[in-house]
């Protein structure tokens, strides 16, 4: 299994997931179709399939224009989602595949749209899987809460894609990791495992490198919002459960206009 990030738009990632065997592929939130069907070219790849995380332009806005370019081509979708040029509708625990090896399981993580889907892909034995969470799960954060609740996040990233294996790649839908993890020092100070992750990540964008994947072992050593069953993380937003503390992040974070320095320099 070979995983290509694509960035596209100002901070937006699509990816291409390759059968290596078969050279198929498929194509995740394909918002610039000519940079992913060159991206495939350049491997000898070719793309028979889409898969769209959520309805928003910036990731399904792409689907019309590669469904013309490559005709056949199948668009999944969240089934409640209503993603645009979507020719095959997906559910949670609908299970697809890529050439011989690549097995997908979509799973419905809902509250950034109501039917946002994550797609869980596996390879070879001894491959780590990997997960493309779109707009539900980013690299230390998470959506915001657009057609749901906090009890929906909750169980988006805590349950749902928490209870995937530690190992477990994360491919998100923004490059917005750097803002996200100097929001999580704001939130826990002390927190080390996150002091280190922003000063490797502001080299990775310093070089011109992604951040991307993570894992969901360090989601849960660095991002809040993943944190939030932690009775300390609680304590210190003031909240007596999960779902008050997601929610009371979510609150800060959109209230949050980035570091004093940055602020300051503003003024």
């Amino acid at each position: 299994m070979k995983i290509v990030p694509i960035p596209c738009l100002e901070d937006n990632y699509a990816y291409l997931i390759v059968d290596e065997a078969t050279k198929e592929a498929a194509a995740v939130d394909p918002v610039e179709p000519e940079k992913i069907i060159q991206a495939a070219t350049e491997i000898g790849a070719s793309v028979n399939a889409v898969l769209t995380t959520h309805h928003h332009w910036d990731h399904a806005g792409g689907n019309e224009k590669i469904s013309s370019l490559i005709p056949g081509i199948k668009v999944y979708g969240g089934s409640i989602d209503n993603v645009k040029g979507c020719t095959n509708k997906v559910e949670n625990g609908d299970k697809l595949s890529i050439g011989n090896e690549i097995n997908i399981l979509c799973l419905h993580t809902p509250c950034h749209t109501k039917g946002h889907i994550s797609y869980y892909v596996t390879g070879k034995d001894g491959e780590d899987p990997a997960v493309f969470t779109g707009d539900t799960l980013f690299v230390a954060g998470c959506g915001k809460f657009f057609e749901g609740t906090a009890e929906q996040m909750h169980q988006s990233l805590c349950v749902t894609l928490g209870s995937l294996p530690k190992p477990t790649r994360v491919y998100c839908g923004h490059e917005y990791t750097v803002k996200n993890l100097q929001f999580a020092l704001t939130v826990e100070p002390e927190n080390e495992k996150i002091k280190q992750k922003l000063s490797w990540a502001q080299e990775q964008r310093h070089k011109g490198e992604p951040t991307i994947p993570s894992t969901i072992e360090d989601e849960f050593e660095t991002n809040p919002f993943m944190r939030v069953d932690l009775p300390e993380l609680q304590d210190k937003v003031g909240a007596s459960s999960p779902v008050e503390a997601i929610g009371e992040v979510r609150k800060r974070k959109d209230n949050w206009r980035g570091p004093a320095a940055i602020r300051e320099s503003m003024l």
